[in-house]
This record gives C-alpha cells, structure tokens and sequence, in this order.
C-alpha cells in the first residue's frame, strides 16, 4: 500500500477531515483581484451549517473519499483561484463524491446539488418562479373581494350619499411564488463558501456550458420579476434551494456573491465544451482507481484490511480483471465486499456467479 502522503504547506483541502484552522484560511484568504465580488450578506440569514440530517449525508458520503495528492494539488488550485472545478472520467470513479469530500474536509456545510438534463437552462440552476400559481391566487383573492365581480346596483347606494368605492384586492406577495435554485442558493453574499456540484454538465443542452459563464464571471445574477419591482418594493424575501422558508431578503432583484462558490461540474465525457467555459474552469481527469487505491477505498468505507485477506486481494484483483472488459464502478467492489463481510455467496462453486452478480460491466460487449 501507498505511503502516507505529506501535506503540503499551501494546500487548503487534505481529504482527511478535522480541517477547522485551513476552513479560517479560507475563508481570510485574499481573492484573485479579478475574482474579488462585493455582495452584503444578510444579517438575518443563516445558510445550513455543519448539523442536521444534510449534514450528515454530506459528510457520510465526503469521508468516504480517498484523494490522492494530484487530485489535491487541482483541488486546492480551485480553493485558492476561486474558480469553477471540472472534474472528467468514466462513471464510478468518485467525481460526485469529491465534491462532498471538499464540504466534509473544510465544513462547509451541506452540498447543494444541480443535477443536470438535456432540458435543463441556466434558469433553472438560479431561481424558481411559480408565475401560474401566482396568477391563480391572483383570481381566487378578486374572487373572494365583494364587488369584485362588477358594480353594485343602483338601489344599493346609502340615503346620505354614495358609498366609497371599493378598494381593489391586493395582489398576492411575489415573495412566496420564487425560491433560488441551487445555483442561486450558492451565490448568496456570505463569508464562508457553500459546494455546489453541477452534475454530469455534458448532458446538458448545447448552450448551458456558455450561458453558465456570464454568471461564473459575474459571481451573481439579477431576478428579473424582483428588479421590475424594485422601486415599490426594493427587498424582497425569498426561500433558497435548501428551506423554501428561509426568507433571505434580495435587495433591487439582484444576487451578488461576497465569496465565489466551490462550484465542481462533472463531465462522463460525453460531449467536448466550447473553449471559452473550458479556460474558466480548473479541470481534473480521474482515472480509474488501481490496486493500493482501492484497498484504501476499502479501508476508509468498509475498514477492511485488503493487504491482511487473501480472500479479499482476490476480489480486488477480480474487479481489475473484469475492469478490462468493460468499466465497472468502484462501489461494485465495495458492494462485493459488503456481501461477503455478511457472509453471502460463501460456496466456493459461486464464485463466478457471484461475480458476475456483483460486478456487471457498465459497458462493453456484456453491459
């Protein structure tokens, strides 16, 4: 297995956990000047810190990640420029993961997740905006309004003098019918900054990867249906991505960040991006674990000592070989190793049969 690797003075991220003095770095740190953003954050609001079950399935799912010190080098390349990680490889190699492993090293609260489709529009990503819910509450209010219908009849009028028109209902409160996406939610003005993972961003339709840079250079955006009511009503408060209810006020329709997000964007490889988001972008390629990473893996997740079972060096020597037909994801090993800790397929006659159960390729000939 790997020597244990030594931190290097500059880097932010480890991957180990317990990193309370390098988050109070990063968040003193000085920006880039071209990556230093102004936002005022709300005194009222408190985003989702290190408690609660988000927490938990952040940091769960975070330990569990090995990083090795290229993976840490890029990383803490992103931390320290302040701009978006793309992480590519094959499916199953840990991309999603890392970016819960940067949340549980620094605590930085709750990974807030952008999965992505080839629906989807940058709009999406930002806010939400129920604008038919609105315009049936809208309906339902004149409704319930006396008079609202049309005018009183004539016999109605009181004997000293017309009565004072009725006064019109008041339109519902836009405030409950938009909500910030996740993408939003991150750009909110705080100090500490929240890991937003876009995933699997080569879905996406052609246009996302350039509509996505405005606001990565911006660090913020404007909500169009707050700014055309910012002189009556100039603050407005909306839920985020992580509580419909939090109430986080947005002053003359504009979302401006104070620290840029840890934004990690992973990519299967499915398509190439337009130059343009690609210099903007600190990328990472992972390649597919190989045999002390894996027993790593298998130790962090499943404390399971690899080197000290022949049984287990066989299953991880398997999963390689059957790796070279076809991928196979990482979990697939653990998931193995899970049946066996529980004492399932224990007939040696299974064997081929367990593996084949277990470990399927995801592509290949026999996917």
């Amino acid at each position: 297995m790997e020597a244990e690797a030594v931190a290097k003075d500059w880097w932010l991220y480890h991957g180990t956990g317990e990193g309370a003095a390098r988050r109070a770095r990063l968040e003193a740190g000085s920006p880039p000047p071209w990556r230093d953003f102004t936002g005022t954050p709300d005194p009222d609001y408190t985003p989702p810190g290190c408690a609660g079950p988000a927490w938990d399935r952040t940091r769960r799912r975070g330990e569990g990640y090995v990083p090795d010190d290229p993976e840490k080098d890029v990383v803490n390349t992103a931390l320290h420029l302040r701009r978006p990680l793309l992480i590519t490889g094959k499916p199953g190699v840990g991309k999603s993961t890392l970016a819960y492993s940067i949340a549980a090293d620094l605590d930085l609260g709750p990974v807030l997740h952008w999965p992505i489709t080839s629906r989807t529009v940058l709009r999406d990503g930002l806010y939400l905006y129920d604008a038919i819910g609105r315009l049936q509450e809208a309906g339902l209010e004149q409704l319930r309004t006396p008079g609202a219908a049309g005018a009183a009849p004539a016999a109605a009028v009181p004997p000293d003098g017309p009565a004072e028109p009725a006064a019109p209902p008041t339109a519902p409160s836009i405030a409950r019918y938009l909500r910030l996406g996740p993408l939003g939610t991150a750009l909110l003005p705080q100090d500490r900054p929240r890991v937003l993972l876009v995933d699997e961003i080569d879905k996406s339709d052609i246009d996302l990867p350039g509509d996505l840079l405005t606001v990565f250079e911006d660090g913020g955006f404007d909500i169009p249906e707050l700014a055309r009511l910012a002189k009556e009503d100039p603050t407005v408060a909306i839920g985020t991505d992580d509580d419909p209810d939090a109430a986080v006020r947005i002053t003359q329709g504009r979302v401006q960040c104070r620290y840029f997000p840890v934004v990690v964007l992973t990519s299967n490889g499915e398509r190439d991006f337009p130059p343009a988001f690609l210099r903007r972008c600190v990328r990472l390629h992972l390649e597919p674990p190989g045999p002390d990473k894996l027993a790593r893996i298998v130790q962090q997740r499943l404390k399971v000592d690899v080197e000290g079972s022949e049984e287990y060096q066989e299953l991880v020597q398997s999963f390689l070989e059957r790796a070279e037909d076809g991928d196979l994801a990482t979990d697939q090993l653990l998931n193995a190793i899970q049946l066996r800790l529980a004492g399932a397929w224990s007939d040696a006659g299974d064997r081929e049969r367990f593996l084949g159960t277990v470990m399927q390729h995801l592509t290949g000939p026999s996917a």
